[in-house]
């Protein structure tokens, strides 16, 4: 894999040496995303999840996803005018089936749980240069708002994450929240933790492996990891 720089930015609260929510550097020169068009839909799983040019529906104004996971169910609100190409990226995603049997990969006590790698390295190599471009951060990222990962300028895809605290040190990052989480935030409090953050700089899965290995990796690696067990646009 080429690399790229990161941009490596503190968290809140006590522990400053966190990084802010992150993709796996990538290639040098990737592609963006097309932008989403109204009146597209796309169909659930199959051969969807390795065509992320499918994914331009235009999202409802509001909608909620209801995940099912190992934990129990949560449920997000996402309002589109937050953050339009976020909102519409979650949506297609949501609907495709992407998030289905996904890790909760890097979960930080008092800080974040992220999400997002695919648990099949194909379905990984087709999203990692789907970018879309940037929304302006229009709300903060406090307690239970759900926010897309980015690695620098328009470079995210399909990893996100839930603030688990008061985070708004990150709005001046560009990381913009694309909805919050209306019923069973003890649920996504209650997703395993003892791994931590992520190599190498804690004990916890390495993006890279998860991104080359998938689920294969995750589970016999890191057996007490929480996931997705299905999303669903309500």
């Amino acid at each position: 894999m080429l690399s790229l720089a990161l941009l490596l930015f503190a968290c809140s609260g006590q522990n400053t040496s966190t990084p802010a929510p992150k993709p796996e550097p990538r290639p040098a020169g990737a592609p963006s995303a097309t932008t989403p068009t109204p009146g597209t839909d796309v169909a659930p799983g199959g051969n969807a999840l390795l065509n992320p040019s499918a994914a331009t529906a235009q999202a409802p104004e509001t909608y909620e996803v209801k995940f099912e996971t190992t934990k129990g169910d949560f449920s997000v609100k996402v309002t589109r005018a937050w953050a339009p190409q976020g909102a519409d990226r979650f949506y297609n995603l949501v609907k495709m089936g992407y998030f289905d049997d996904v890790a909760f990969f890097r979960v930080v006590e008092g800080f974040m749980v992220q999400f997002g790698i695919n648990g099949d390295p194909a379905v990984n190599g087709k999203w990692r240069p789907a970018r879309i471009q940037d929304d302006p951060v229009t709300q903060s990222n406090t307690r239970g708002k759900i926010t897309f990962a980015t690695s620098g300028k328009n470079s995210r895809t399909t990893q996100v994450f839930i603030n688990f605290a008061d985070n708004s040190n990150l709005d001046g990052m560009g990381f913009a929240p694309f909805g919050e989480i209306t019923s069973g935030m003890d649920i996504v409090d209650s997703l395993y933790k003892g791994y931590g953050e992520g190599a190498p700089r804690g004990r916890g899965p390495d993006q890279g492996r998860i991104q080359g290995e998938g689920n294969s990796y995750l589970k016999a690696e890191f057996p007490q990891l929480d996931y997705v067990k299905k999303a669903s646009v309500l």
